[in-house]
């Protein structure tokens, strides 16, 4: 028993020291926002969904995640729209939760290209619930009770939770079938030390994405039926020393879209690291204002059984166009598409 719970809390005391990763998803290319505030109010129209993320679901190992978002243009140029991040891990019991407040503005750089810088800014709480921890001291031998004190110095000195304030910025460079975006999360660099008088700075998140749009022959000898096209889309992301680049292709039919990602760890940094770590099978299927979505993460790894990983989105935009707006991204959508990921 006493083993046990020191185990547990130098597990505890090492992760208020680490550097955390922010939560990625899959899906990414549907739900943009996750990524970059600059393709906040991109729809022209008001826009909003939800993200589920199930990873490992193998009992303990269990790491869930939700993102949810709603965005719409306020001006011909102006956009303004909320985020709400929540994640959880069942060994640890380690929390975080992260509400935003996104703002985008778009120029147009000429007739086909269109730029949208965008700022997003918002509250961030972590956490890891130290009270729920059961130290030797803590209970009595003669009768089992369980106080609810302890005298270790750790214990006393430990927050359950912090909460920090966390500024992001990033920008979207869009044709009609092309888009290239970046972002870096985290400027501001906040504390997320669980100790008093510590001083755990949050690595600042990059991410650079694009995509292209390849249109098919939808001509009568074509072996294509009509509204088909390809989509080909890559993402990169690094935070301290971890990196991914995920990068795929997916064909879209009309009201269904299927294709495959692959998850790559690009920078190996030792021996028995591995180049591909997943394959991310994509399905979608549009009915009327929304769209549904899944994923599912094969791992190629030597991670061993981990019953891989789910994803699940809904998104919706709605079918009035902003008729106030005058800008690029609405003579893009008046003409039949909106000119990026979506």
């Amino acid at each position: 028993m006493k083993r046990k719970l020191l185990l547990i809390i130098a597990v505890l005391t090492i992760s208020t020291q680490v550097k955390a990763q922010d939560p990625v998803f899959t899906e990414f290319f549907l739900v943009p926002e996750t990524l970059n505030p600059g393709f906040t109010g991109f729809e022209t129209a008001w826009h909003g969904g939800l993200l589920h993320r199930r990873q490992w679901p193998d009992g303990n190992r269990k790491i869930e995640t939700q993102f949810a978002f709603l965005n719409n243009m306020v001006t011909d140029r102006a956009a303004i729209g909320g985020t709400i991040l929540r994640h959880h891990e069942v060994f640890t019991n380690y929390n975080y939760l992260q509400v935003n407040a996104a703002y985008s503005y778009s120029v147009a750089l000429n007739d086909e290209w269109g730029f949208c810088p965008g700022l997003e800014v918002g509250w961030g709480n972590k956490n890891l619930n130290f009270r729920n921890l059961v130290l030797e001291d803590q209970i009595d031998i003669n009768t089992g009770a369980i106080n609810g004190g302890s005298v270790d110095p750790g214990f006393l000195r430990n927050n359950d939770k912090i909460d920090f304030l966390d500024v992001s910025a990033g920008f979207v460079i869009n044709t009609e079938n092309t888009w290239i975006g970046a972002a870096v999360k985290h400027l501001n660099r906040p504390n997320i030390s669980f100790t008093e008088e510590g001083n755990v700075q949050l690595d600042m998140f990059l991410t650079v994405h694009g995509g292209h749009y390849f249109e098919l022959d939808n001509s009568p000898s074509s072996i294509f039926p009509e509204d088909c096209r390809v989509m080909v889309t890559a993402n990169y992301m690094r935070q301290s020393q971890y990196n991914r680049l995920d990068i795929g292709a997916m064909f879209e039919a009309g009201y269904f879209t299927i294709g495959a990602l692959a998850a790559m760890n690009p920078e190996r940094r030792s021996s028995t690291g591995h180049l591909l770590t997943s394959i991310n099978p994509v399905a979608t299927f549009k009915l009327s204002e929304f769209t549904f979505g899944y994923s599912y993460d094969l791992n190629t790894s030597k991670l061993g059984q981990t019953q891989g990983v789910h994803e699940l989105s809904l998104t919706w935009t709605s079918s009035r166009v902003c008729n106030s707006c005058d800008n690029y991204k609405v003579k893009l959508k008046r003409n039949g598409d909106s000119g990026y990921v979506r």
